[in-house]
């Protein structure tokens, strides 16, 4: 076992750029945190937060070690569960993430949002790689089914685990898989409890025909729909627009993560290309490392784990400056801003 022998076993995944970069490239490293797989519905995990930060590597090692001399944490410590649990946490991290304005942002996932994006952007349209980012047009349908659902009591709930049922096809028994007949038996439950015009539009439109060729395609292996169970993909994407501003491309240095496989990272540069299908994509390219061996990665790690464990309404406090631009935040969906659920 690597673990006992101290070697490291080499990185998976990436999207390294093929070609010297020229032009303005800003070089972003990120973390995550909430990241639970395809299990979507733990309770623990509602949230999936991505991480960027703007520091050079002697920026990211000073604020470290000054976190570490300033309010005397041990290396073991800087890791958000361990920091939040200080008595110095509070003032600890308003320092941190002060230290940080200008040079760090947060994008925040509600995961039952983000399912209601993929039934809409997954089954009522052509799967595409921009779905569930900005790219992908109008989110209100999803917004709408969202709200309503979580008014609509235990229906709701039953209705998000049959998504997640349906659209989890590795490993499952295919013989007598009945799935698709469960998901709308579960969305017939649900209607009858949705009153809003635009959620119950949505349910309506959900075709039995459309939805079945969706997961045989899923079955099949088909690339070109983007893992229907991993948030992970659109937040790197939102990061990644962020940083670019539309004006540069953006090398992104994360932490190993095996979501971000080289082919799906390939189609998500094609797909955030496609708003300038002349110019360079904005993604420039993806290098995974190690935490360990960079500071810049261990300040993002330690912004992202921060930001998914504080506690109220993350728009209202400290982080509120490093989020994704807010609007009016929804009223039912307390914790969410409107970067993930527009009104």
């Amino acid at each position: 076992m690597a673990g006992s022998t101290g070697a490291r076993l080499p990185l998976q995944g990436g999207l390294p750029p093929g070609e010297a970069l020229t032009g303005a490239v800003r070089e972003i490293a990120c973390d995550e945190s909430g990241f639970s797989g395809t299990n979507l519905l733990d309770p623990a995990t509602p949230v999936i937060v991505h991480a960027g930060v703007d520091l050079s590597r002697d920026e990211a090692a000073e604020l470290i070690r000054t976190l570490r001399s300033g309010f005397r944490f041990s290396p073991d410590e800087v890791k958000s569960r361990q920091f939040l649990r200080r008595r110095e946490a509070a003032e600890a991290v308003e320092w941190f993430l002060s230290a940080l304005r200008g040079r760090a942002h947060v994008h925040l996932v509600d995961k039952e949002f983000f399912l209601a994006t993929r039934v809409v952007d997954l089954l009522l349209a052509e799967p595409s790689y921009a779905a569930g980012t900005r790219l992908s047009g109008d989110r209100r349908p999803a917004a709408a089914l969202h709200r309503a659902g979580r008014a609509a009591g235990p229906g709701w709930a039953a209705f998000l685990a049959a998504v997640v049922e349906m659209l989890r096809t590795k490993r499952r028994d295919r013989a007598d898989d009945r799935s698709v007949e469960r998901f709308f038996a579960a969305r017939d439950a649900l209607r009858r409890h949705v009153g809003d015009a635009q959620a119950g539009a949505v349910l309506d439109a959900l075709d039995p025909a459309r939805v079945a060729a969706v997961q045989a395609r899923l079955y099949a292996g088909d690339r070109t729909i983007p893992p229907p169970l991993e948030p992970l993909l659109p937040a790197l994407a939102e990061t990644v627009l962020h940083w670019s501003a539309g004006r540069r491309r953006v090398l992104v240095i994360h932490d190993e993560q095996s979501a971000l496989t080289e082919d799906r990272l390939r189609r998500l540069q094609a797909a955030l290309a496609a708003g300038d299908p002349a110019g360079p994509s904005p993604l420039a390219g993806l290098v995974m490392t190690d935490s360990r061996d960079d500071p810049r990665v261990q300040a993002a790690d330690l912004l992202a784990g921060v930001a998914r464990r504080m506690s109220g309404t993350p728009g209202d406090g400290p982080l509120r400056p490093l989020l994704s631009p807010p609007s009016e935040p929804d009223p039912n969906a307390a914790g969410v801003t409107a970067e993930q659920e527009p009104t």
